[in-house]
């Protein structure tokens, strides 16, 4: 077994222990493997290991990925998960399945709009992403502002509305992690409660928010999709975008 196969052993039964804890079934949480910086090798071996959902953060990088993998695991399931600029959108919209980081309306509007003329059936599933430890060196919206950009992103056509994304501040504080959690969860759940029956919000099922260092809390607060790279692949080496 390959280090990288005994590292996703370990975070499944980390997620399997923290879902059981409160209650939840293991089955609703999905494991993202966060591959950026890592090489193609490493994610074959994660691959060998059962691992389907992976999640990188530059567009190029990417896509250099998909096309070398995609041909090999056609089921694979790829997710972007980084800043998004609006020249980067019609490359994301050609390749990846999910975008996490939706922050802007204009930016949900290209990739719709890309995503149509690429004619792909399938739709681009989309996450807002919400700041909700206000830092200005994080992207994202307050709060207060998610319902208003999810009622817009749910009229547009070649995309589908799927929850929330946030990276709350690191802290070892298991208080401050919760708190922070426990924000995001209240605010999907009100926008669950409020357009749970208008179009567009039928798949509204997704927070995802967790990562190698607090994935427990995470889970603990009602998070479907974790984030997790280093747990998985090691420490990272720093690359510019």
């Amino acid at each position: 077994m390959t280090l990288i196969a005994t590292h996703l052993g370990q975070v499944r039964r980390r997620i399997q222990d923290a879902a059981l804890a409160v209650k939840r079934n293991p089955s609703g949480i999905t494991l993202m493997a966060v591959s950026k910086t890592f090489p193609v090798q490493d994610i074959e071996q994660a691959i060998a290991a059962g691992q389907m959902v992976f999640g990188e953060n530059y567009v190029q990088e990417g896509i250099e990925k998909i096309q070398i993998l995609s041909a090999l695991h056609p089921k694979l399931e790829w997710h972007f998960i980084g800043p998004l600029q609006s020249n980067k959108t019609k490359d994301v919209a050609a390749h990846f399945d999910w975008v996490h980081s939706i922050d802007r309306l204009k930016i949900a509007e290209r990739l719709s709009i890309q995503r149509g003329e690429l004619a792909i059936p399938k739709k681009l599933q989309l996450c807002v992403q919400v700041n909700v430890s206000n830092e200005d060196s994080k992207s994202g919206i307050p709060l207060k502002e998610a319902q208003t950009l999810c009622s817009a992103i749910a009229q547009l056509p070649h995309v589908s509305l799927r929850g929330l994304m946030a990276i709350p501040a690191p802290t070892s504080d298991l208080i401050i992690q919760g708190q922070a959690f426990e924000a995001v969860e209240d605010c999907f759940k009100q926008i669950q409660a409020k357009y749970s029956k208008e179009v567009g919000f039928q798949e509204f099922n997704t927070l995802s928010m967790g990562m190698s260092d607090d994935m427990e809390s995470a889970i603990a607060h009602g998070s479907t999709i974790v984030r997790v790279g280093t747990a998985i692949f090691g420490k990272r080496d720093k690359i510019s975008a």
